[in-house]
């Protein structure tokens, strides 16, 4: 993929995004931000780009250095080298308005597993000049590309599952039909395990038991045959499975790690195609960020991720070619994927983590 001019990106080119793509750097690198590239595209092929604009602070929040420093933003990203598009945006009255757009055709072998990667030359196929606020791809609809890949841009997600104060939704009563996905909060999460108890016992049985090993106090989830519209969470202890249990008796920690267990071991057919995942080791005990590597590695294998983290354990657990650094040199985000080459001989004695933390894998604090 190819990103000019996006926030704190001023230039990232033909950048290959992998299975797994693990961001680390320090804080205000630029991490956050390329997740947000596939929040903008998310909400550009759903015909919301200026909502996106408005929520995000408008232009001047949007491009590297606002107005007066960049006047286009462009992104390019390719689908297994098969479809292509590209589009440039440039800052007008309220918003950003399309200076061109396009398209490339072609139909991906395994339109299932299209994934961004490597931006191609735009050979021909469909494209509009620009002046318009809203996608021409996503309204108009492309042949091939409207059949395959714009679905698979819609069911891209992002997963935040930080708030799990006493009013968060995944602790509150939630609608028992909606269950279908689990929400990016997990706010429907008690729903979406009974779905998963009566379609998919087995998916169930794996995150249960993943659980009970990062918790051990934790015997199951409380399933009731019968229920009113609205249902909480219930689960019960190991030592007393008679006395159901609700989320506000979880820590924090332990909430969260059910919702990524959730989210990651669920049947791979109902996974996004892309999973966006920001800081999630918070408040996880460094057991559970084992298990939790293990979960990213597994949903990679099917879909892709894309995770950031602070935590130096989190990264021991994944390989050189997994990690992408992201540094912030003279105002700007540079990425750089690992070499298992180069650090050959250092990882004979440390761990990723443990180079991490002497910068000799840079990425760390910086002015």
């Amino acid at each position: 993929m190819t990103v000019r001019g996006f926030k704190s990106i001023r230039a990232l080119e033909d950048f290959e995004l992998r299975g797994l793509n693990v961001l680390i750097g320090a804080n205000g690198a630029g991490k956050s931000n390329l997740m947000s590239v596939f929040r903008l595209l998310s909400q550009l092929v759903r015909n919301r780009l200026q909502l996106f604009v408005k929520q995000e602070g408008r232009a001047d929040a949007l491009l590297f250095g606002g107005r007066r420093r960049t006047s286009i933003l462009e992104v390019e990203v390719s689908f297994n080298g098969s479809h292509r598009y590209g589009f440039s945006l440039e800052p007008v009255a309220d918003g950003l308005a399309f200076a061109r757009e396009r398209v490339a055709p072609g139909v991906p072998q395994e339109y299932d597993s299209i994934a961004p990667g490597t931006i191609f030359p735009i050979g021909d196929g469909a494209a509009w000049s620009g002046g318009h606020l809203e996608a021409h791809a996503a309204s108009t609809g492309v042949g091939d590309f409207a059949t395959y890949v714009l679905p698979v841009m819609r069911d891209w997600q992002g997963y935040h599952f930080h708030d799990t104060s006493e009013v968060a939704g995944v602790r509150r009563p939630q609608a028992v039909r909606d269950n279908l996905r689990l929400k990016p909060d997990g706010a429907n999460l008690g729903p979406f395990l009974r779905f998963l108890h009566e379609r998919h016992p087995h998916e169930l049985r794996e995150i249960v038991d993943t659980v009970r090993l990062a918790a051990p106090f934790f015997g199951g989830f409380v399933y009731r045959k019968d229920v009113d519209e609205r249902m909480e969470l219930e689960w019960y202890h190991v030592d007393d499975a008679d006395t159901p249990l609700g989320p506000l008796q979880l820590s924090d920690g332990t909430l969260r790690f059910m919702c990524l267990a959730a989210l990651l071991l669920q049947p791979a057919a109902m996974q996004p195609r892309l999973i966006l995942l920001d800081e999630p080791e918070l408040g996880l005990h460094p057991f559970a960020l084992t298990l939790l590597a293990e979960m990213l590695q597994s949903a990679s294998e099917a879909r892709q991720v894309i995770v950031s983290t602070q935590s130096a354990d989190l990264v021991s657990e994944f390989r050189p070619e997994d990690v992408v650094v992201v540094s912030r040199v003279d105002g700007e985000s540079v990425f750089e994927r690992l070499d298992s080459e180069l650090l050959r001989d250092w990882l004979k004695e440390y761990s990723l983590g443990d180079l991490w933390r002497a910068n000799v894998i840079s990425g760390g604090p910086a002015r």
